[in-house]
C-alpha cells in the first residue's frame, strides 16, 4: 500500500519511523510530540524553567508593589531612625570590613568573623589573641540549662 490515500491526507504506517521534529537525527514518537527522547526531556525542562522563572518575575513584580505602596507613608516617620541607623553602621563597619580590628592588616576573603562582631586575621582570629568582649561562659551555661532541664523525682513515701 501507499502512504498516501485518495482522499489527500498523508497516512504513515506504524512501523515506518519519523525523524524528530528537531531534526536532531534519531527519530521520534507520536507520543512525544514527534519528538526524540532527548528533545523531548530537553522541551519539558525548558517549559519548567520557563514556567518557574515567570513565578519569579511576576512574585518580584509584585513585591515592590506592596512595599511601594508601604513606602509613602514610612519615609515621613523613618528620617530621624535612619539618621541614627547611620552612625551605628559606621559602628558595625568593622565586621563589614576587609581588614582585622586589631593590626588592620586586610584580610579580603580570608578573614574571620568573630562573635564579637568584628573582624580579623589569621593570627588574631582566637578570642585570647583580640581581647574578644564576647561572653563565652555566660552563653555555655545558657546553652546548657536549656538544653539540660533538673528532673526531680517526687519524694518517697515511707511507711
Amino acid at each position: 500500500m501507499s502512504s498516501q490515500q485518495n482522499d489527500g491526507m498523508s497516512y504513515s504506517s506504524p512501523s515506518e519511523p519519523k525523524p524528530c521534529a528537531n531534526n536532531c537525527g534519531f527519530f521520534g514518537t507520536a507520543g512525544n510530540s514527534n519528538l526524540c527522547s532527548k528533545c523531548y526531556r530537553e522541551s519539558i525542562t525548558q517549559g519548567e524553567r520557563a514556567a518557574s522563572a515567570k513565578a519569579a518575575v511576576e512574585k518580584s513584580l509584585l513585591i515592590p508593589v506592596t512595599a511601594a505602596s508601604a513606602d509613602p507613608p514610612a519615609p515621613a516617620a523613618d528620617p530621624s531612625p535612619s539618621a541614627s541607623a547611620d552612625p551605628a553602621s559606621g559602628l558595625d563597619a568593622p565586621p563589614s570590613s576587609n581588614r582585622c580590628g586589631c593590626c588592620k592588616k586586610k584580610v579580603g576573603l580570608t578573614g574571620f568573623v568573630c562573635k564579637c562582631g568584628a573582624t580579623f586575621c589569621g593570627t588574631h582570629r582566637y578570642p585570647e589573641k583580640h581581647e574578644c568582649s564576647f561572653d563565652f561562659k555566660v552563653v555555655g551555661r545558657d546553652a546548657i540549662s536549656k538544653h539540660n532541664p533538673v528532673v526531680k523525682a517526687d519524694k518517697i513515701q515511707r511507711f
